[in-house]
């Protein structure tokens, strides 16, 4: 996919495993979140620049996959970030350390709340950090419970 994430550099090449879940009509011209300070991958021979966070069954993959939504209000380019005074304003990374395994030691505790609001659940202090940008919470559109990858 081609995606405007609102930089001048124009849109991002993003390849996801979304395909067989999310109908593309479904995906053309819809607000998402992507996370974009990964190292770009290579998956099917494509360079792929960002990934498109999406919110899986609780039940799997074949109960349904959906696109986390943005806010409304927001605009492509804005800020994602948790809730809660030690992430609120921290400078994200440029690029995280695929050696440091940073997104793949935070990532299993990404779940949907009973508000269907995409949160982080802090593993160590059990605190819940809603997933957001300065309009507001983002959002499964029906799921709760669900993990976000």
């Amino acid at each position: 996919q081609q995606i405007d994430l609102g930089e001048e550099t124009g849109p991002r090449t993003v390849v996801s495993g979304l395909v067989n879940y999310i109908p593309i009509e479904q995906m053309r011209d819809k607000y998402l979140v992507a996370i974009c300070n990964l190292k770009p991958a290579n998956m099917r021979g494509v360079k792929s620049f960002a990934m498109v966070l999406a919110a899986t069954s609780k039940d799997g993959r074949d109960s349904g996959i959906e696109l986390i939504q943005p806010p409304p209000g927001a605009k492509p380019g804005d800020r994602v970030y948790f809730e809660g005074p030690e992430y609120e304003n921290a400078q994200p990374l440029p690029q995280l350390n695929p050696k440091k395994k940073i997104f793949e030691t935070i990532q299993p505790g990404f779940t949907t709340l009973e508000t269907k609001e995409a949160a982080w659940i802090n593993p160590v202090t059990k605190s819940v950090h809603r997933i957001r940008t300065k309009d507001g919470v983002c959002v499964a559109p029906t799921f709760v419970g669900a993990s976000l990858s």
